[in-house]
């Protein structure tokens, strides 16, 4: 089933640069699929456009539904509620434990502590830290980090998770866990996962969806498991 849309995609920003040039391309309900690219691809400006921190020129985009450019900007949370978002420099709360920086996700939301309290054991314990509780971000590993990073995006069980370059502080063996982890999630969960990268390596390792964006183009759409070898 088709989740999201990309449909005569343009973005031009306001200094004149276009970052998208009419993109089209799906991703399916449940799919792991990486954004790969070199520098000024587009992988940056296609996820902004997927949680609408920016709007297309022209063209549309569809999410789960809905149609994320007619979204009026007051209804903006309704979008972003559906989403977790995972960044390369982690984004945690120095002065706030793993458990404090994993609540605070749906604190934001108005939920209560006790319906909270479940949902927090339940995503630190998925990505391995039941033991880290209480500790924080300055006592943990990069690796470790990113972990209350992505347990933090999917405490509200999103129906899609964005990694936008996850693993770009790490070294390639950590990188190549965090990866595994984001994979364990969506075969377990059924999250829908989105993974901006410039790693071919961990790419040709995991042989899922790849979607090759080249100077603001879609440059190649591979099928699950095809070798990437192009020069982007």
């Amino acid at each position: 089933m088709e989740f999201i849309r990309f449909k005569n995609v343009t973005k031009q920003y306001k200094n004149g640069v276009v970052a998208l040039y009419d993109l089209n391309l799906s991703i399916e309900k449940g799919d792991f699929c990486f954004i790969i690219g070199g520098s000024g691809s587009g992988k940056s400006t296609f996820t902004k456009l997927l949680y609408r921190e920016e709007k297309p020129t022209k063209g549309e985009i569809v999410l789960g539904g809905l149609k994320v450019n007619k979204l009026r900007n007051s209804n903006v949370y309704k979008l972003r509620r559906k989403l977790g978002i995972v960044f390369q420099d982690y984004r945690l709360l120095p002065k706030s434990n793993v458990y404090e920086n994993v609540a605070f996700a749906l604190e934001v939301m108005g939920e209560s502590k006790k319906d909270i309290r479940p949902k927090v054991l339940k995503a630190i314990e998925l990505v391995g830290l039941k033991s880290k509780l209480r500790d924080y971000p300055d006592n943990l590993s990069g690796g470790e980090q990113q972990r209350v990073a992505i347990a933090r995006a999917i405490v509200n069980n999103p129906k899609l998770l964005i990694c936008d370059e996850p693993t770009g502080n790490l070294d390639p063996a950590m990188s190549l866990e965090i990866v595994e982890l984001l994979d364990k999630i969506n075969k377990k969960v059924g999250t829908t996962v989105i993974m901006v990268t410039h790693d071919k390596e961990i790419v040709n390792h995991m042989k899922k969806h790849v979607i090759a964006l080249k100077d603001g183009h879609l440059f190649k759409d591979y099928k699950e498991g095809e070798y990437i070898d192009e020069v982007l």
